[in-house]
């Protein structure tokens, strides 16, 4: 296949940034391509849609890791697909996982607000909430039901 392809066009092809393309190449997800006599990287169609696929799987939300395994799995075309199916279905229940804490954190927000009487801070709802993450009602039915519902309290050093 045809190399030529300079980097800025495969930039502008694929919507993945210049510095992203060498970070993929340099982490193994791209091969290094050939280079010109001034050194500068040629690229052809192949390369390009593997970075369409990279760029896909990112938006979908695979992890680096999962999107080598699924590049090795479309580099082996004759093997079964069981493997992109587990990673699928396992990656479908994390994205679950976290619906379900993005709206028990909306219900939980929707619920600090409601309660706020716009009066003053000393009585204000919302603070109260945030300062006593007891008084979350998510925080507490979530303990009944295996954590899945009020996204737990992070020490400021991980905030």
């Amino acid at each position: 296949m045809s190399h030529g392809i300079a980097i800025g066009k495969v930039s502008e092809a694929t919507g993945v940034k210049v510095p992203t393309i060498r970070y993929y190449e340099q982490i193994g997800l791209l091969p290094a391509p050939p280079r010109t006599e001034g050194n500068r990287r040629t690229y052809d169609l192949k390369d390009n849609e593997r970075l369409t696929f990279i760029r896909h799987s990112r938006e979908l939300g695979f992890d680096i890791d999962k999107i080598r395994t699924l590049l090795l799995l479309q580099d082996r075309p004759d093997q079964s697909c069981q493997d992109a199916d587990t990673i699928a279905k396992s990656h479908l229940v994390e994205v679950k996982e976290k619906i379900a804490s993005l709206t028990a954190l909306q219900h939980e927000l929707e619920r600090m607000v409601v309660g706020c009487s716009h009066g003053r801070v000393e009585t204000c709802r919302v603070i109260e909430i945030l300062a006593d993450h007891g008084k979350c009602k998510h925080h507490q039915h979530q303990h009944q039901h295996q954590h899945q519902h009020c996204p737990p309290s992070l020490p400021m050093a991980q905030i």
